[in-house]
């Protein structure tokens, strides 16, 4: 891996990143990593971390007729959502992007522009993101602020859009968002 490769994290002074579990029980991934984002994917990150979100973007093999559902309103590449309670955290919040090198990381999801290493990796550098909201929008991102992400979530993992859900386990529950499994079940 020639390009660099980053980690987003609320802590200013990691010295070195030492391969651990798996985020998700549903990563598909085995043993412990470290795990690294491409620059064309970070600012899938580039919120607090427990910030829940729906990240998503048209890949190659999208249908039209999802862009155009989806995507078709913005001119952004990207469109990172989150609920609206979070956006007072996000205007306040800092973070710190650790450049890593890429020699020992492998491609674990094109898609979402996930690489693991399965040996410590020590970062090149750091910096320090203070202004994430335009952090976000300089990098070609339209960020929705909505109520409750459970509709959008839904439209989205059912389309052909490239996606990643991320700590939706942090999300309003459907319930306080007005939606219920018998609303959802009649809007089928």
């Amino acid at each position: 891996m020639t390009e660099p490769l980053f980690h987003i994290s609320d802590v200013p002074d990691i010295a070195r990143f030492d391969p651990r579990p798996a985020p998700s029980p549903n990563s598909g991934l085995e043993g412990d990593a470290v795990w690294a984002i491409d620059g064309a994917h970070l600012h899938n990150y580039l919120l607090p971390r427990d910030c829940p979100r729906v990240t998503f973007y048209a890949g190659p093999d999208s249908l039209p007729e999802d862009v155009e559902r989806l995507l078709g309103t913005t001119s952004a590449a990207f469109v990172v959502a989150i609920e609206s309670g979070w956006l007072p955290r996000v205007l306040r919040h800092r973070l710190y992007r650790y450049e890593l090198p890429g020699d020992t990381f492998s491609r674990f999801d094109a898609g979402a522009g996930y690489y693991i290493s399965r040996e410590p990796v020590v970062p090149r550098s750091v910096s320090v993101i203070d202004d994430l909201l335009g952090a976000l929008l300089e990098r070609d991102v339209e960020l929705r602020v909505l109520p409750s992400l459970w509709k959008l979530r839904d439209a989205v993992v059912d389309s052909t859009l490239q996606f990643s859900i991320i700590r939706m386990r942090n999300a309003l529950p459907r319930a306080a968002a007005g939606e219920t499994p018998e609303r959802k079940q009649n809007a089928s």
